[in-house]
């Protein structure tokens, strides 16, 4: 697919530049137009260029830059024409000819991400469960937001590494082995039958922090692991194993895909990383830790501990210089709260200062979220003050959505089969849309009666149109090679203002596409897909498709090009839904 506004903006920088040759790196702004009226895009850079003149003492008026401006255009198949109005706004109009072109080129080669430049290694970090605690809400968000930011990556032909960095080292496990030596003694030869790891997660912690002599041991046993010792790894593993199982539950509900690289994984790395920034003679000592003060940041990293133990800081350096220098990554994205985000700013500072990585060359960003409210609008928790266990959460939303779908009858009309797929898809559909369309900064509200609701932006609603706009083709009695057939030998007229506006923002995806890629803000692809819904539904309301026979009810007619529209809007619909990872159902 092209990405119609960087074509125009190509066009427009071309002749800016012509027109303008004494300005180093004039403004240059091509937007879609908000109204008909105005055209289908807009060029608004005259005005910025007259200021720009103004500051040089030039005085130009910005309608004569913007007639400057269009009398550069060179020739090109996009632009039909071009209208000064106002000021200096350029007003454009596309040629009809060009986006039926593009629509064709849509259906008969599917839905294809636009040309890369350059493949890029993608390395995404999200989800990050710690061991032997459960999942709950608040990595509902990060394993939503990182799965359709690789989704996205990966659409677009990146090679993309989806990294979970769950938190499988440190002290607690320690107090884990202990325990687990105190409740099954025979834990090496009889698989020890740990069912609730979050129950026995909360005895040792008690144990831990009332037992003097067991603490002590819980240190002992940690000694014994960072060491290797092959009974204790086997311990860790067991325990590690049995989360693994329960993690994956959540992974398999929400059909999430990651490779599980821990904190273990980057042990070995954390010494080499903290001799290299000894060596380069950036550490400092500050009351026996060992520290570095990145430039320009407010706080130090702790990089070895008075007791000669590494933290965080230190595993999250030893792991971006994994993922800089064997990765050989060209951008890295860490996906967790915003309140990680000081953090993450220091241990990115602290690896310019050692020389890891240059940021106008690989780009390395911490893609923060909100945290989730419940309808109290305080944190989301259950009444009785406990973390929500996203198992459960999991389970509600398929109760719910079963009932919601019962009470529309549709299981009077769908096969038990069907009614399953239908649960599902809305039911996981909606938690992760009502996740991914608000903006990823903001906190937002958990609420399961508005994300099933079937009006306004939700997955519901649009998991509900995309089922009626297959169901067209059905009603018309059109079978794919029909279709296809259509699609190779029918010109799509777009002669009415709805065929023309639903044509045009279905060419838009791709900008939307780089929109996100720019700003890592996935709701601006859930507000287009409910956009599209909307103008569809326009479209569809005043260009008949399917003819019928008023008193038969029979077809009497297949307007096809329209059809041809109805198919084009599915394609891009069912694509921005495999972004998201939504799972569209042929009837629901």
């Amino acid at each position: 697919m092209i990405n119609i506004n960087q074509r125009l903006q190509d066009i427009f920088g071309g002749a800016i530049g012509v027109a303008c040759s004494d300005l180093e790196n004039p403004p240059l702004a091509v937007t879609p137009s908000q109204q008909a009226k105005f055209g289908d895009y807009q060029c608004n850079s005259a005005m910025a260029i007259s200021q720009m003149l103004k500051s040089k003492a030039q005085k130009v008026n910005p309608r004569e830059i913007a007639e400057r401006i269009v009398q550069n255009i060179p020739d090109n198949e996009l632009i039909e024409r071009t209208e000064i109005a106002g000021p200096g706004f350029i007003n454009i109009h596309l040629k009809k000819t060009f986006v039926s072109k593009l629509l064709t080129n849509l259906l008969l080669n599917g839905v294809q991400p636009p040309t890369l430049d350059k493949k890029k290694k993608v390395v995404v970090d999200f989800s990050s469960p710690n061991i032997a605690k459960e999942m709950h809400v608040g990595h509902l968000r990060s394993t939503i937001i990182g799965d359709s930011m690789c989704r996205l990556f990966e659409f677009l032909g990146h090679d993309v590494l989806r990294l979970n960095h769950v938190g499988d080292w440190g002290t607690q496990f320690g107090m884990l082995i202990a325990h687990l030596q105190d409740m099954f003694p025979n834990y090496l030869s009889v698989s020890p039958p740990i069912g609730d790891l979050q129950a026995f997660y909360k005895e040792s912690k008690k144990r831990f922090d009332e037992d003097e002599e067991f603490k002590k041991r819980a240190y002992q046993c940690v000694v014994r692991l960072q060491s290797k010792d092959p009974d204790f790894i086997k311990a860790w593993n067991l325990i590690c194993d049995v989360s693994r199982q329960e993690f994956q539950k959540v992974y398999d509900c929400l059909d999430i895909h990651l490779l599980e690289r821990g904190e273990s994984f980057y042990q070995d790395l954390m010494t080499e990383v903290v001799k290299e920034f000894e060596e380069r003679g950036l550490m400092q000592l500050d009351e026996g830790r060992k520290v570095v003060f990145p430039p320009g940041q407010s706080i130090p990293l702790t990089v070895v501990k008075s007791d000669g133990g590494y933290t965080y800081d230190t595993s999250d350096l030893a792991a971006l210089r994994q993922r800089i220098f064997d990765e050989k990554s060209d951008f890295i994205i860490y996906v967790t709260d915003s309140g990680q985000a000081v953090h993450f700013q220091v241990v990115f500072a602290a690896a310019q200062m050692i020389g890891w990585y240059d940021p106008k060359v690989i780009r390395v960003e911490h893609a923060g979220f909100g945290v989730v409210l419940g309808e109290d609008k305080k944190k989301f928790k259950t009444r009785s003050g406990d973390t929500v266990r996203l198992m459960d959460l999991l389970s509600e939303g398929l109760k719910r959505s079963m009932d919601k779908l019962i009470e529309k009858g549709r299981d009077k009309v769908l096969t038990p089969e069907e009614l399953t797929q239908a649960q599902r898809a809305v039911a996981f559909g909606c938690i992760k849309y009502a996740d991914l369309s608000h903006n990823r900064i903001n906190d937002y509200v958990f609420s399961f009666d508005k994300m099933l609701d079937d009006r306004g932006n939700t997955a519901a609603y649009l998991l509900y149109a995309f089922t009626r706009i297959r169901s067209i083709a059905r009603l018309a009695n059109l079978d794919e090679a029909a279709l296809r057939k259509a699609a190779e030998t029918c010109e799509i007229a777009l002669d009415h203002e709805k065929e023309w506006k639903l044509g045009k923002c279905l060419l838009r995806f791709p900008e939307v596409l780089q929109k996100i890629q720019d700003d890592l803000l996935l709701h601006t692809l859930c507000d287009y897909l409910y956009e599209l819904a909307t103008t569809f539904t326009e479209f569809y309301d005043n260009c008949y498709c399917v003819e019928k026979d008023r008193k038969t009810g029979e077809v009497v007619k297949v307007n096809m090009w329209r059809m041809l529209l109805c198919e084009a809007t599915a394609a891009i619909m069912a694509k921005g839904f495999d972004i998201l990872g939504l799972t569209p159902v042929q009837r629901m």
